[in-house]
């Protein structure tokens, strides 16, 4: 088995407080500026995309989906704070798994990505144990 990958696509340019807690709990985090080619994805078991600008995002998980090899990865949006409930509800009907707040506290996409990860067994994907590594 493998360690679990999560690829953050953050094409606004700022800089995201998400990989340095991803990192500790044992995901391996690769961070893109860029749109994905279609081979980059293959590597990965979790996508998560942080959305500025939530008037063009109704496709973007679509064109992630129909990506090959996409398969059932976890797709996760980080949107920002002043996104409503219907933007939120349109993003989860485009085909993201779920959608985080982005003054959220990174524990908490930690556990909405682990939850939607063991809901997906054919990853076979696994977190390191801390507890082991640290004695």
């Amino acid at each position: 088995m493998k360690q679990c990958s999560v690829l953050v696509i953050n094409t606004s340019g700022m800089e995201t407080r998400y990989r340095l807690p991803l990192e500790k709990v044992g995901f391996r985090v690769v961070e893109t500026g860029q749109w994905p080619g279609d081979e980059m994805i293959r590597h990965f078991e979790v996508v998560i995309m942080l959305l500025r600008d939530m008037n063009n995002v109704s496709m973007m998980a679509a064109r992630l989906r129909a990506k090959p090899y996409f398969g059932q990865r976890v797709l996760i949006a980080i949107a920002v704070d002043t996104s409503s409930i219907e933007d939120r509800r349109t993003l989860i009907g485009c085909g993201f798994d779920d959608v985080v707040n982005e003054s959220d506290e990174p524990r908490v996409i930690i556990a909405r990505i682990l939850r939607q990860l063991r809901a997906r067994p054919e990853h076979r994907c696994f977190l390191p144990d801390l507890k082991r590594r640290a004695a």
